[in-house]
């Protein structure tokens, strides 16, 4: 016997792309997240075009793959999508050491992250 197929998070009206291995601490990607929250697709890719972080560029990837996500998998309109959600939580963290004076080691740590964005289709109404 096989098991029940889970209920699906998101509405009918909803696309979701996640990237799990993003290399910057969480604090850092949640201040280019934030940027975007609630704005339309195009603005939102736009404040990531000229967005100074370097962080940026992968999110737009992000919010590029949850565009097309819509699109093909949902038959969303494109120019209708608002970026509903985008949140970010914490990944591995690579342990490095780093050599200081009398012989001694540092602890470096390098974390990774990832971010979760989700675009919802909204009516002429709204």
């Amino acid at each position: 016997m096989s098991k029940q197929a889970k209920a699906r998070r998101l509405t009918g009206q909803e696309a979701m792309a996640k990237v799990c291995s993003v290399r910057t601490s969480a604090r850092k990607l949640n201040l280019v997240a934030a940027s975007i929250r609630g704005l339309k697709v195009q603005r939102a890719l736009n404040e990531l075009e000229f967005s100074h972080r370097r962080i940026a560029k992968d999110v737009r990837k992000a919010l590029y793959s949850a565009i097309s996500n819509a699109e093909n998998n949902h038959n969303l309109d494109i120019d209708s999508l608002i970026v509903a959600e985008a949140f970010v939580g914490k990944n591995l963290i690579m342990k490095r050491f780093h050599a200081r004076a009398r012989g001694r080691a540092s602890r470096v740590e390098k974390p990774f992250s990832e971010i979760t964005i989700v675009v919802r289709e909204v009516g002429e109404a709204a």
